[in-house]
């Protein structure tokens, strides 16, 4: 099945890919992934930035709740809210043993669903065992969604990297 947020659109990162692997090498920790509502496009674009090949291990791409609660240890109900994005990020951290972790998920749209509008997407952020979670409301199509996601995604990481 095609995912919309799988078009090519490009993300403004060049600066955000030198920082992001500036701050993981500084430190010497590495870079995991848990996505469900971006579909791997933060995944993506961390192996783009430079040397990414030393910092970054991989990602889950965990659509269904399912694979959330077997391979990241979700807990089971729904999934968009804080809780989930928190459980993400600390179960990718500990399966793929990364000192960083970043998680997403929400609702892309064009319709709700769980009860939450289109455009409503939480972060994890998991940095040397503290998870910090964020809400989106971000507007336009399924696409916009998914590129502005993980665009931010990826600054929260470089953000508290910074701390």
């Amino acid at each position: 099945m095609f995912h919309p947020c799988c078009t090519g659109k490009t993300l403004r990162v060049s600066d955000l890919h030198e920082e992001l692997a500036k701050r993981l090498t500084d430190r010497g920790w590495r870079l995991a992934t848990a996505e469900s509502v971006t579909a791997g496009l933060v995944a993506d674009q961390a192996a783009q930035a430079p040397q990414a090949s030393d910092w970054f291990l991989g990602g889950v791409v965990a659509w269904s709740p399912e694979v959330k609660q077997r391979l990241l240890h979700v807990a089971p109900g729904p999934v968009i809210n804080p809780e989930t994005a928190a459980q993400m990020a600390r179960g990718v951290a500990a399966l793929l043993h990364a000192d960083v972790a970043v998680s997403t998920t929400g609702c892309g749209g064009p319709d709700e669903q769980e009860g939450q509008p289109p455009g409503r997407v939480w972060l994890g952020v998991y940095v040397d065992g503290d998870v910090t979670t964020h809400r989106l409301d971000l507007d336009g199509d399924p696409e916009d969604v998914c590129t502005g996601a993980a665009e931010k995604a990826l600054e929260l990481v470089v953000a508290a990297l910074a701390g």
